[in-house]
């Protein structure tokens, strides 16, 4: 007989490039990581410290299914972005020792209801339920770090219906893949499995039903979803 009281949730994974799965703990993602981003959404892009906001592992859309269109919200907006995902677990990670701790990477989207995250900017309230809402992080398949020897350059683009929307290179970072873990491992113990969305280029837009969102990371791979 089983010790729990109710049915333990499923595993959340996300496919491998090896047939494996990644088993999936938390999703970090990083605030206004680009300069041209921050200043679309009037803020100053100088260098000041990240900041982070979580997504429930079960927000993520796996394998290019479709994503249901949020309720509550008239105004969906893309957040292209390279997503990394963890090996090994540690606290205060110097930033020198950072990139030993991924397993590796993956296109992701960070889907905003940007009227609901207005409010809450606007009351001084928590975005949660902008961007930690059901299928809110449609993700493509993880592939091993090797895959990007050099993460901090190379193509990010998104494209809504085959036009291009968003597209940068990932050198535009403020903060870097190994100075975001360091920083990160700071404020919380991360573990393996934990992701991190690495933040959004310029160009995030309203998308609606219908619309076919496919972005690529170069030398990672695609992330696809249609809104339904």
């Amino acid at each position: 007989m089983s010790a729990y009281v109710i049915t333990p949730p499923p595993i959340v994974s996300i496919p491998t490039s090896d047939g494996g799965q990644f088993p999936v703990r938390r999703i970090f993602c990083v605030g206004r990581n680009y300069a041209a981003h921050a200043r679309e959404m009037g803020h100053d892009p100088d260098r000041e410290a990240p900041f982070f906001f979580c997504k429930p592992a079960d927000s993520l859309v796996v394998g290019g299914a479709d994503m249901p269109y949020p309720s509550m919200t008239q105004d969906l907006h893309h957040e292209m972005e390279l997503v990394v995902g963890r090996s090994s677990g540690g606290v205060d990670i110097a930033e020198a020792d950072a990139m030993s701790h991924v397993w590796g990477y993956a296109a992701g989207l960070d889907m905003t209801r940007r009227d609901i995250q207005a409010e809450a900017k606007k009351a001084g309230r928590p975005w949660d339920m902008a961007k930690g809402f059901d299928h809110s992080a449609p993700i493509g398949v993880m592939v091993p770090k090797s895959a990007l020897p050099d993460p901090g350059k190379g193509l990010i683009e998104l494209k809504v219906n085959g036009q291009v929307r968003q597209t940068s290179d990932l050198s535009f970072l403020i903060w870097s893949i190994p100075e975001t873990i360091a920083y990160l491992s700071r404020l919380v113990r991360l573990e393996a499995g934990d992701l991190i969305f690495t933040g959004t280029p310029e160009g995030v837009a309203a998308a609606g039903r219908g619309d076919v969102l496919e972005g690529v990371v170069a030398g990672v791979g695609v992330v696809k979803t249609t809104l339904v």
